[in-house]
Formats: structure tokens, C-alpha cells, sequence
């Protein structure tokens, strides 16, 4: 109970938010690392996903490669990279888009493969290109699903994006892995409770867009 409490003084003392090493700094550096490893992920998993949702063609190798990605263990693999692309964030950011792309992948291709088959082939009946029936009947009716693919990877990787400081990178993982090399555990907990308090307030945001993305016909009251 005193490692929390400390913790959370730690975290409300006014002097340790600015500066170069302050919370705000850390906090704006783990989420940017967070986006930035999803949105390639997204730009990698996403057309690949409508394309395997539209064709029904490769969906047994994208659950494959999507399950073999999540096999890997995360620090190994950021250790990895960091001796072959050396220290600095290169390495991380490689890791957390393997670690992105199987729900993003996952969710673009299940949303495509959700749509009502009668829409799709009332779409094609009233003379619709396969184009157009992708990009106006099955990305609009799959989006919930594709919205929570990209959530999914979005605080999987917020909570993994620690290990960025490892490498020495920035972010909330700076000073997990300073606390524990100075036995500080206060600042270890309140490192930990910051990553977690992201984590809730970027799941919120999600679970906003999510019911946005949903057509209006079937959006939950």
C-alpha cells in the first residue's frame, strides 16, 4: 500500500511533469511510438485484409503468418533488432508493427467477410464493379469490425511500447527500467500506472469510434 501511495504522489508531483525527462515528454513519446507502429501496420494489414476478405483467396496464410507473428516474444525480438539495426528506435518500431499487424490484419479481413452475402449480391445484381462493391458495401459494413482490429493492436502495443526505452528509446519505459535499476520501486509503479492509465483512456476513444463506425441501422442504444 506505500508503494501505491508513493507511486501516486510521484505521479502528482508538479516538478517531475515538464522537461525533457518529465512525464508530459514521456507519455507524448510512448503513444507516438504506439501510433506510429500502427498506423504502418495498418498501412501494411489493411488492404491486404480487404483484399483476402473480398476474394476469399490466402485466408489460411494470413491466419497463419497473423499466428506466427503472435508467437514471438516481444522483448526477443526487440533485442534482436537492436543488435542488427542498433540501439535507437528502429528496432522497437519494427517489433511493434509484427506485433500490430495480426489484429489489424484480423479485423480488416473479418469485417469484409461479416457483410450479409445478400447485400453483396444485390450490389452485384444492380450492376456494381467488384471495386465498388468493396469500397462502398463491404469497408462501410465491415468498419466496427476493422475499428476493433486496429484497437486491439493499438493497446497491445501501448502496453508493450515500454520495452522502446530497452534500446534507448524514450517513453513510459524510461522509467520503469530506471527504477529498477535503482531499486526505486515507487517510480516503477507509477510508470506502470501511467502506461495503464493510456491504455484506459485510448480504449475509451476506440470504443467511441467504434460505435461511430457502425451504420446507423445497427449502431447500439
Amino acid at each position: 500500500m506505500n508503494y501505491l501511495l508513493d507511486a501516486l504522489a510521484w505521479i502528482a508531483d508538479p516538478a517531475r511533469w515538464p522537461g525533457p525527462d518529465g512525464i508530459a515528454t514521456r507519455l507524448g513519446e510512448h503513444l507516438a511510438y504506439s501510433a506510429v507502429g500502427v498506423l504502418i501496420a495498418c498501412a501494411i494489414g489493411i488492404p491486404a485484409g480487404w483484399l483476402v476478405g473480398h476474394t476469399r483467396r490466402g485466408r489460411g496464410l494470413a491466419v497463419g503468418l497473423s499466428g506466427a507473428a503472435r508467437a514471438l516474444p516481444t522483448l526477443g525480438v526487440v533485442t534482436l533488432l537492436g543488435i542488427l539495426l542498433g540501439i535507437g528506435l528502429v528496432g522497437p518500431l519494427v517489433a511493434f508493427v509484427v506485433l500490430a499487424l495480426p489484429s489489424v490484419l484480423a479485423g480488416a479481413y473479418a469485417g469484409v467477410e461479416a457483410v450479409d452475402p445478400q447485400a453483396v449480391d444485390g450490389a452485384r445484381a444492380s450492376g456494381m464493379t467488384e471495386a465498388q462493391v468493396l469500397t462502398r458495401v463491404e469497408i462501410p459494413l465491415g468498419l466496427p469490425l476493422l475499428v476493433g482490429g486496429v484497437r486491439s493492436a493499438f493497446l497491445q502495443v501501448i502496453a508493450t511500447a515500454t520495452l522502446a526505452a530497452y534500446v534507448g528509446a524514450g517513453g513510459l519505459g524510461r522509467y520503469l527500467f530506471l527504477g529498477l535499476k535503482t531499486q526505486d520501486y515507487p517510480q516503477m509503479l507509477a510508470a506502470s500506472l501511467l502506461v495503464v492509465a493510456l491504455a484506459l483512456v485510448c480504449d475509451l476513444v476506440f470504443a467511441a469510434l467504434q460505435r461511430v463506425a457502425a451504420p446507423a441501422g445497427v449502431r447500439p442504444h
